[in-house]
């Protein structure tokens, strides 16, 4: 028997770049899959789950390719690829029978719903999940800011950020071999020791609203799961 859920509501924050799988660019198909099966696995226990995708596996307004360009016009293309991500979220969910919403923070009405704050918790309550899409609709905030407001609106129980190392650690383990992960943080410890958890209008936001971050990595094996049910899998960081 599976023990219950620690967290009811969810908000999960994916990074373009980790639809791309092994590829250079673009979307991974088996790559999808495999992180759509992991929420999947939340969703069979119950968990109500809102996303947000990121799109730099398309675009990002300050990577190289935006280079020249004026910075509001490069960040608007980047929120039409995330609005490219969420479609295909949305149809791998579809793929495992799991009903999917996607809302943009633009209007696309052709393609997507608008956001709409109790629509998308409506959705939440009748068990589907819910893709935010075009970030915050602004200019010049990132998607992890985007996560932060959509968490804070959709009262979730915690913010889980995806990455593909497996927590927060003490230095960069790729480069330190004696780098430690920790446990658990709070968000003063953090901000002291320079913990890059997210940006710092993202982690402001969340610390000022007590919106708790799971950092975790999202291509081991059950570790969402592992998340949702308090095992020790990731980072927690905390008021």
């Amino acid at each position: 028997m599976t023990a219950p859920a620690k967290y009811q509501r969810i908000l999960l924050k994916l990074s373009g770049e980790a639809l791309m799988g092994p590829d250079a660019f673009g979307i991974n198909r088996d790559t999808i899959m495999q992180i759509v099966g992991q929420v999947k696995e939340v969703v069979d226990l119950g968990v109500e789950v809102a996303v947000v995708v990121g799109g730099g596996n398309i675009f990002r307004g300050m990577a190289q390719s935006a280079k020249g360009m004026d910075r509001a016009t490069a960040d608007y293309m980047g929120m039409m690829a995330t609005v490219m991500n969420a479609l295909a979220l949305k149809e791998a969910f579809e793929t495992l029978g799991v009903t999917a919403r996607v809302q943009s923070a633009l209007s696309m009405q052709a393609i997507t719903e608008t956001y709409a704050r109790p629509k998308a918790i409506q959705y939440l309550e009748e068990g589907k999940v819910v893709i935010f899409a075009a970030g915050t609709g602004n200019p010049f905030f990132t998607t992890d800011t985007a996560a932060a407001l959509r968490g804070a609106e959709m009262n979730a129980d915690i913010m889980l950020k995806a990455t593909n190392v497996d927590g927060v650690y003490t230095a960069d383990p790729k480069k330190d071999p004696a780098a430690t992960r920790y446990q658990t943080v709070t968000f003063d410890e953090a901000i002291s020791n320079n913990l890059k958890v997210m940006d710092a209008t993202a982690f402001a936001l969340c610390r000022e609203q007590k919106l708790n971050i799971v950092v975790f990595g999202i291509f081991k094996e059950g570790a969402l799961k592992r998340v949702i049910l308090g095992e020790d899998e990731g980072t927690l960081v905390h008021v």
